[in-house]
């Protein structure tokens, strides 16, 4: 939680220093690192495909219910175990860690640098056209250093943990040229230094989404969740495109720092130009951060491995649309309707979101619609205008929802062998099969109850810091009074609803009775070492990671140890350069930021109140769940009436999607197949070589092959042609 309005105007002239003193070292090759392993781990996906065809249309045929079971048929049926499947255990994850090298070398380089304007490094000219000139170019400065890090650090620990996870599957090499290739897409995403780059990374990402989500494409189900999220997306790419255009209609560039420096001259404060770009980012956010109405990709994007919603659908690429709002802050500073749609949305869908996470049992589910809705928050904080908060949150958040992911995979990975030793035909991802795990997996039970307290928002963990602060910052927003305060009780009532289904999910899963089964309970086991080494990474993370952004009154109370603990709040500092401009214009045109809570009282006050009542939830929720006889997925089955069927089917958007959209679609494609295919334009062909053939057939009548005959009609025909002349 940092103190609102610290100084934006000292501060917005201190950026427009000169000097730097940050010399990068190699930025260049940290993309180019995941870019090699995608080729090389490509190549040898290559060669493991020939050899392994056999093995995947076995597992086809075999048609599995569930991603471990689908894992475990292709090794029965030969999965290859040569160089191709040894190799990229090596080259995934060594890319990573070799990215994650330099990026901490830059990193720690800027930060013991004064640096104030972004250093911009171009390679070549990309589309030097005209008016438009487009460099291939990369911008590093403190935002997209704090991304940079985000992508390449717990990118390279969900690697780790993809090599006990995917070990067993043919498509092993293929698995981690496609996660390789994300890597890099996103990292141009966020280095670009124009929107033409970033829109390159942009779309980039997009499709390695629907290669993974799709990754087991023998199953319709899953290839068909990998369209779905790529159509989505295009959506929402529309009205970033849009954006792009009237940029450049106004400014004659696309580069951020000559868009962003002339953007408070030539644009005027809440104007029609300003509010429609803005709009347009907007949708484009949505469609990639999985916001009202573009949410629904998401959830059904769990069709694809674990350890592939850890990295991208909860790490990295949904959080491209917080950055991109981040990013373009002087633009949504300049227009307070845009700003109040992004807050706006972002409350609608985390608190429906929540909604829908309260009754659904698949525990992939439960943290994809979490996921959807902790993105509310983050646009919540952007929107607001607290860009550093809505920044912390998403870096926070990487590491508890990845170690939730993660934890989740482990889960369902002991589920899965303990079923199948048995050849027991159940759910290993429904939690009503679950029950009693903390006993055989002490270790993903100590780490996910870690991060079930830091998304709960529980003091000392992260999220206590992160996710309160963007409450705190939405109830003290000045603009739209009447709008914010029912979005800061939408916040807080998204919040309790947190802590509640998280604990259900965690009670179901861990504590309780085993309901797996008698005999299936002795093969029940903790994951490998390379499975549990990342998640204890990110449990340290979910704790320690929030103390690195706290204001001084909250450091100097409790919650800091009375100034003992080591906390700061380096991270509003460290990124002033990037918002400071946007604060400056937020702080002129609407004023500061309150210092007290709608409900009265600072920010200790509110830490003592959040934590209090999160808490609260917790024990409770709790107590419900443990008393409560479970009954297993066959024995209960899905819910028939009331709220819980309403939530359980997620409020039946999809198929009011599908009614008022996907049909009508299908209508007027199958229309324009039958009738302006085939009867117009088909039709009109035919109707054309019709005619033709009956103008031969015609003319054949004359042609008999006889010269009498033919003598004959040259006769005729002159004497026609001196009858008229005469005449």
């Amino acid at each position: 939680m940092t103190e609102p309005a610290r100084t934006t105007t000292e501060a917005l002239a201190a950026t427009a220093q000169a000097g730097s003193g940050f010399d990068p070292v190699l930025p260049g090759i940290i993309l180019l690192l995941p870019l090699l392993g995608f080729l090389l781990n490509g190549i040898l996906a290559l060669v493991a495909g020939s050899r392994s065809a056999t093995a995947l249309r076995l597992a086809a045929l075999a048609e599995p219910d569930s991603e471990e079971e689908r894992v475990d048929h292709q090794h029965e049926v030969g999965a290859p175990k040569r160089a191709t499947h040894t190799l990229p255990t090596w080259i995934g994850p060594g890319v990573m860690l070799l990215a994650f090298v330099l990026t901490a070398a830059n990193f720690l380089r800027m930060l013991g640098a004064d640096l104030h304007d972004a250093v911009v490094i171009s390679y070549w000219s990309w589309m030097p056209t005209g008016a438009l000139s487009v460099d291939a170019a990369i911008q590093l400065d403190q935002l997209s250093m704090i991304m940079m890090m985000v992508i390449t650090g717990v990118g390279f620990l969900i690697h780790v943990f993809s090599v006990g996870y995917m070990k067993d599957d043919p498509g092993y090499p293929r698995y981690f040229a496609y996660l390789n290739l994300f890597v890099f897409f996103m990292l141009v995403l966020v280095t670009g230094a124009n929107f033409p780059v970033m829109f390159v990374g942009w779309e980039g990402v997009g499709l390695c989404s629907y290669l993974l989500i799709g990754f087991w494409f023998q199953d319709r189900e899953k290839a068909d969740a990998g369209k779905k999220a790529f159509i989505v997306n295009r959506i929402g790419d529309v009205g970033l495109l849009m954006a792009m255009f009237i940029l450049f209609s106004t400014f004659g560039t696309l580069n951020y720092g000559e868009i962003f420096a002339a953007a408070p001259t030539t644009l005027v404060y809440g104007g029609g130009v300003v509010t429609a770009i803005t709009l347009f980012l907007l949708l484009g956010a949505a469609g990639k951060s999985a916001q009202i109405p573009l949410y629904v990709w998401l959830p059904d994007a769990m069709a694809g491995p674990t350890p592939v919603s850890a990295l991208i659908h909860a790490a990295t690429m949904v959080t491209a649309g917080v950055y991109l709002v981040a990013r373009a802050s002087v633009l949504f500073a300049l227009a307070p309707v845009g700003a109040a749609a992004v807050a706006t949305i972002g409350a609608l869908t985390a608190l429906f979101a929540a909604t829908i996470a309260l009754k659904q049992y698949d525990i992939k589910k439960v943290l994809a619609y979490s996921t959807v809705s902790q993105l509310g928050f983050m646009f919540m904080g952007v929107g607001v205008g607290a860009y550093a908060a809505g920044v912390f949150h998403l870096m926070t958040h990487a590491f508890f929802k990845a170690l939730l992911f993660l934890g989740a995979g482990a889960v369902i990975h002991s589920m899965h062998h303990a079923l199948h030793a048995t050849h027991k035909d159940w759910d290993a991802q429904d939690m009503r099969n679950m029950g009693g795990l903390r006993r055989p997996m002490k270790w993903t039970w100590i780490f996910m109850w870690i991060a079930t307290l830091a998304i709960a928002g529980i003091w000392p963990f992260a999220g206590f810091f992160s996710k309160d602060e963007i409450i705190w910052y939405v109830g003290t927003s000045a603009p739209f009074g009447p709008l914010y305060a029912v979005l800061w009780g939408m916040a807080v009532v998204t919040a309790l609803l947190t802590a509640f289904y998280m604990t259900r999910m965690m009670i179901l899963t861990f504590h309780g009775p085993n309901r797996t089964g008698e005999a299936e309970r002795k093969h029940l086991h903790e994951a490998p070492l390379t499975m549990t080494i990342p998640l204890g990474v990110l449990a340290i993370l979910s704790i320690f990671g929030g103390w690195i952004n706290v204001p001084e009154s909250v450091r100097n109370s409790f919650f800091g140890g009375f100034g003992l603990l080591p906390m700061s709040e380096w991270l509003h500092d460290w990124l002033l350069p990037v918002t400071a401009a946007a604060d400056a214009i937020r702080l002129e045109q609407m004023g500061a930021y309150a210092y007290q809570s709608p409900i009265g009282g600072g920010h200790v006050t509110w830490g003592f109140i959040a934590t209090g009542l999160a808490l609260a939830v917790v024990i409770l929720a709790s107590r419900l769940f443990l008393s409560r006889d479970v009954k297993t997925a066959l024995e209960e089955g899905e819910p028939t009436s009331g709220i819980g069927k309403l939530l359980y089917n997620k409020w039946y958007v999809d198929e009011f999607y599908d009614r008022i959209i996907v049909q009508p679609v299908i209508g007027i494609s199958r229309f324009s197949w039958r009738v302006v295919d085939r009867v117009l334009i088909d039709g009109t062909v035919n109707a054309v070589g019709a005619v033709s053939r009956g103008a031969g057939w015609f003319g054949s009548l004359f042609q008999t092959g006889q010269l009498n005959t033919y003598a004959f009609i040259l006769a005729l025909g002159a004497l026609a042609l001196l009858g008229v002349l005469i005449l």
